[in-house]
């Protein structure tokens, strides 16, 4: 009868067991769930920050390459401005010069093909 009454007792006891470690999993895998979901977070918070960072660096580089390429324009419009001023002060001088130019270019590219 002891041994009877010990076995019972260990039954129950690994029952209790059992379903000890059913408990103690299911409490585990919601803590783990609840942490994944935590970590999900803090990773999509991080990836926005760093998606607006990155939207920051582009818009600066977008003002300062329009701010690059207005000033560069506005050199430009100067440049030809006083080409065009001083061909008109002297066309006949502002010719020649061009000829002249004209005449070495061709002189060296002929050269080359030689």
């Amino acid at each position: 009868m002891a041994s009877t009454k010990a076995r019972e007792d260990i039954k129950a006891d690994l029952k209790t067991l059992k379903e000890d470690l059913k408990t103690g999993a299911r409490e585990e895998t919601q803590r783990l769930r609840e942490k994944a979901a935590e970590a999900e977070a803090k990773l999509r918070a991080k990836g926005e920050e760093v998606r607006e960072q990155a939207r920051g660096y582009y818009d600066e580089a977008r003002t300062r390459g329009r701010e690059y390429y207005d000033d560069a324009a506005e050199r430009l419009d100067e440049a030809q401005r006083y080409v065009v001023e001083r061909v008109q002060e002297r066309p006949l001088q502002s010719t020649a010069v061009a000829l002249g130019v004209g005449v070495i270019l061709g002189m060296l590219l002929a050269g080359r093909r030689r």
